[in-house]
């Protein structure tokens, strides 16, 4: 939250470069869509080539199947209800198939008391913690960044220089609700990059982010009905968002070695290590240092050097 007040955060967006953030939006797709994929069964791990086509005879993979295809063609006609639609029918399936079993509608939520503001402070500032609370803090901080500029991106909220205003909000938000949600004893809450999904339904305004909390607290009484939607019929939403975000990558030069070079670097990675941080992280160092090597050092902002040294130092010291 002081990195947010202090617009630390800001500073970091506004020093990314224009195809960086290409990459970190088309990157965030590529990574929702190996999570629909995976959650689907549609992929698999696999000892030998790392990850493999799972058995896409089976009823989990045909149905995720379905759903994307109902979402593409509802969308397609300008449906606005697609994603939902397709969600409701292919859990529907499921349901009819026996493959999900009716749970029942209403249920209290467990109680928070075991959980609220019980927190080790004194633990927490041991010198040992140190290393993990960097490294959490690094994975949070460029989580969030990431997810903030995809999503903005795909809104529409970005100007011609992919710059955003009034983004510190979101980020002292983000950095509140941080904290908030520790305190509540939550694991870290954070922006959902999920959240694209929202927008490719076209959500543009903080009307509709108010309207998704007040939901997902009435889901707190709802969770039966909720857990019932199973990971295959969601999958087609996800794999539909990511279609959405990697088209942005025909707006990067792939003649200019330099940029193209970082982009697709920060792109395939962040699928390929499973995390938002490490893309970006990743990218930020490959940018400069591309530069640096083609004689274009001009191009690379001072912010850009600092942010790549703190990057191969977080690495050195602290791992992943």
């Amino acid at each position: 939250m002081l990195l947010s007040l202090f617009k630390i955060r800001e500073w970091i967006i506004n020093s990314i470069p224009k195809s960086l953030r290409v990459g970190i939006t088309a990157g965030i797709g590529l990574f929702l869509a190996l999570i629909g994929l995976k959650n689907a069964g549609i992929v698999v791990a696999s000892p030998g080539t790392i990850i493999t086509l799972g058995d896409i005879t089976q009823f989990s993979p045909v149905m995720a199947c379905l759903s994307l295809l109902l979402i593409l063609g509802l969308a397609y006609r300008g449906f606005k209800g697609a994603v939902l639609t397709a969600i409701v029918v292919v859990s529907g399936i499921g349901l009819l198939a026996g493959d999900i079993a009716f749970q029942g509608i209403y249920s209290a939520p467990p109680s928070l008391e075991p959980v609220v503001g019980k927190l080790d402070i004194m633990g927490a500032l041991k010198p040992e913690m140190l290393g993990v609370i960097v490294a959490f803090m690094f994975v949070n901080l460029f989580d969030t960044t990431g997810t903030l500029i995809a999503v903005g991106d795909k809104a529409g909220l970005a100007d011609e220089h992919g710059k955003m205003h009034n983004m510190n909000r979101a980020m002292v938000t983000d950095g509140t609700a941080s904290w908030a949600g520790a305190m509540m004893g939550t694991p870290t809450v954070t922006s959902y990059v999920e959240s694209a999904s929202g927008v490719a339904a076209g959500g543009r305004t903080g009307l509709v982010a108010v309207t998704v909390g007040v939901l997902f607290l009435l889901c707190m009484f709802l969770s039966p009905l909720a857990a019932m939607v199973p990971a295959y019929a969601t999958a087609g939403a996800l794999i539909y968002v990511a279609v959405l975000m990697a088209g942005s990558l025909a707006n990067i030069d792939w003649n200019d070695l330099t940029e193209a070079g970082p982009v697709l670097i920060t792109a395939i990675m962040m699928p390929l290590s499973f995390s938002i941080a490490n893309g970006i992280a990743l990218g930020f160092i490959a940018y400069p240092l591309v530069k640096l090597l083609a004689g274009r050092t001009s191009e690379v902002s001072i912010s850009m050097w600092i942010l790549a040294t703190l990057f191969v130092l977080k690495f050195i010291f602290f791992g992943i």
